[in-house]
């Protein structure tokens, strides 16, 4: 476990010593988010009997902490791998699970330490309910876990740092803004509903919020189903490619 503690602590210093731009910056845009929308819809919108900025601190906190965990770990490998630095981690004695262990874990506290400031910080907005806790915390790290192994798999599958932003501007970004982080799926027309459906992290934002105010769009037996088959799915498929050596040491 020796490998596994201190390739951990590496990358957990390695986000920590620019936390102004990993930590800080992400609130910041949270609380820009929920500054222009309580402004403009908070009179004027309430979404299954609460408050429409109520209603949004959720998403964006979950959002914030998903894109967060994606990012951590994908931009570490990526990093590494144009750097050449990747070398000295595969010719030290860690093995696969230590390996994916430790990023998985560093992008996971970096998702969460996100979500906990934006969730501090938007307390002066609307004060917060909590209708069920143990779901706030499940839902926040499976998706975050999701969120982290498909920055591994990013990483891995990317050769250069436009190929990994493609990956997030063209699935990442898509999948968390299109979630309900900003509306109800109910509020969409009914082929949009359908649609929303298929994106996973939908579940992952509506059962979070569930644990907010006990109100969902679907089951939160459901969410919790879909959220952790995701992660079982995509933690399977990073950990397989670390073991087959793709693009890492082939």
């Amino acid at each position: 476990m020796t490998g596994l503690r201190m390739l951990l602590r590496k990358e957990v210093l390695r986000f920590w010593k620019v936390g102004f731009q990993t930590v800080g910056a992400p609130i910041l845009s949270a609380l820009l988010y929920l500054t222009i929308f309580s402004h403009m819809l908070d009179a004027r919108v309430e979404i299954n009997g609460v408050r429409y900025t109520a209603f949004l601190i959720p998403g964006l906190i979950m959002m914030s902490a998903l894109q967060n965990a994606f990012a951590n770990s994908s931009s570490s490998l990526i990093q590494s791998k144009v750097m050449g630095s990747i070398v000295f981690i595969l010719l030290s004695p860690i093995s696969h699970a230590e390996f994916y262990f430790a990023y998985l874990a560093a992008a996971m506290l970096r998702g969460l330490m996100v979500g906990a400031g934006v969730l501090a910080t938007t307390w002066f907005f609307a004060p917060h309910t909590f209708a069920a806790p143990l779901w706030i915390v499940v839902f926040a790290v499976l998706g975050c876990g999701v969120m982290a192994s498909l920055g591994i798999i990013a990483g891995i599958w990317a050769d250069k740092f436009d190929q990994l932003a493609g990956f997030q501007n063209f699935l990442i970004m898509p999948l968390t803004m299109l979630s309900g982080v900003f509306y109800s799926l109910h509020s969409l027309p009914a082929f949009w509903q359908r649609v929303s459906h298929f994106n996973p992290v939908f579940y992952m934002i509506d059962g979070f919020r569930y644990g907010f105010f006990g109100v969902s769009d679907v089951a939160p037996e459901k969410d919790l189903v879909v959220a952790a088959v995701c992660f079982a799915i995509v933690s399977a498929g990073a950990y397989a490619l670390l073991r087959s050596g793709y693009k890492l040491r082939y």
